[in-house]
């Protein structure tokens, strides 16, 4: 215990002090840690060692100013209190980890309001191989990084982002989800299908109204504005958004969600006026949260893979960092799922 008690007031061990204890010079220790293969087999394992009874951490800085390569990541994300980005977020760091990088986190306080040119400062200052920007985007808020990518020395990737020329994308495919909820619907035999859609500054949301209006004209339905509610993705707003559809055309007998806490909000609101659930009104919502199948009743929704859209983006950025003449600009689209519970359909199976 007393030997535990010194060892953990001790000072970092240094290089130097592995190399004294181990009758070799500094460049010999770090082609040891460096895995080098112009080591002899007995040099190497008497090295190792005493590395081992030092309890010696080598510098990952210091090795990343020697080799010109930190091995880290620098990630711009929001919202990570939300399930969706904290999904995405967790598919980062698994596929991050897996090829040996770590993260350099920031968190935007507001998606739309940011110093880009100052943030791409701070990421390459701490000599970032890679830049995955995971924000969503939302108004305006990716023209400032659009000016900045000339000036940029490293890859740099979009995830939740509309695809641009010759610029590394990774996107669910919203407006086939979008499509996917409508063409359900009209196929349980609907009639007047509604959208409470999200905030129409987010491509994302704007992507779900889409894929809502194409798939109503592939079955031959007029787009009626006066059917659309816009809402801003929580609970509150999809029940006020259901109350106002309702009160404006009250034969909908059908809404397709633009995300599961909105439909939540709307059940709840359809409850509260009378309106069973899928009887009267089929409800479809869009993300499949943990909870969607424990709402009353248990939601029909479009399942996107957020953990997998991280992963698949974390990977294509190394892809880019380790191998410098890979485009990586064609975009990867990953398809959304319809998952069909008792808010449309109350006979399944």
């Amino acid at each position: 215990m007393e030997r535990s008690v010194r060892d953990n007031s001790r000072k970092r061990v240094t290089i130097k002090e592995v190399a004294g204890a181990a009758g070799v010079s500094t460049q010999t220790i770090s082609r040891v840690v460096n895995g080098r293969a112009d080591v002899a087999p007995h040099t190497r394992e008497h090295v190792q060692q005493v590395i081992e009874s030092l309890g010696y951490q080598p510098s990952k800085i210091a090795r990343s100013l020697i080799q010109g390569q930190s091995h880290s990541l620098g990630i711009v994300t929001f919202g990570i209190g939300y399930y969706g980005p904290s999904q995405v977020l967790q598919g980062i760091q698994e596929a991050a980890v897996a090829q040996g990088y770590s993260l350099m986190l920031t968190i935007l306080p507001d998606a739309e309001i940011y110093n880009a040119k100052q943030l791409m400062r701070e990421m390459l200052a701490y000599h970032v191989d890679g830049i995955l920007w995971a924000a969503p985007e939302i108004g305006q808020n990716r023209d400032g990084i659009q000016q900045e990518l000339p000036n940029l020395s490293v890859p740099i990737a979009f995830l939740s982002a509309q695809p641009r020329p010759h610029q590394m994308t990774a996107v669910i495919d919203n407006r086939l989800g979008g499509r996917l909820a409508t063409r359900h619907l009209i196929e349980q035999g609907r009639q007047h299908i509604g959208l409470i859609t999200g905030p129409m500054s987010w491509w994302e949301a704007r992507q779900r109204e889409l894929g809502w209006r194409e798939g109503l004209a592939a079955h031959g339905r007029e787009v009626d504005e006066s059917f659309i509610a816009f809402g801003d993705w929580s609970a509150g707003s999809g029940e006020r958004c259901l109350r106002m559809l309702l009160e404006w055309r009250p034969e909908i007998d059908a809404v397709f969600v633009s995300n599961d806490q909105m439909a939540l909000g709307a059940l709840k609101a359809a409850r509260q006026l009378g309106r069973r659930v899928p009887e009267d009104l089929a409800v479809v919502g869009f993300d499949d949260i943990p909870e969607a199948a424990y709402f009353y009743p248990a939601l029909t929704t479009i399942r996107q893979d957020t953990a997998e859209l991280g992963r698949v983006g974390a990977r294509q950025l190394i892809t880019m960092i380790e191998n410098p003449e890979t485009n990586g600009a064609e975009p990867l689209r990953l398809p959304p799922e319809l998952v069909v519970r008792e808010s449309t359909n109350w006979v399944i199976g």
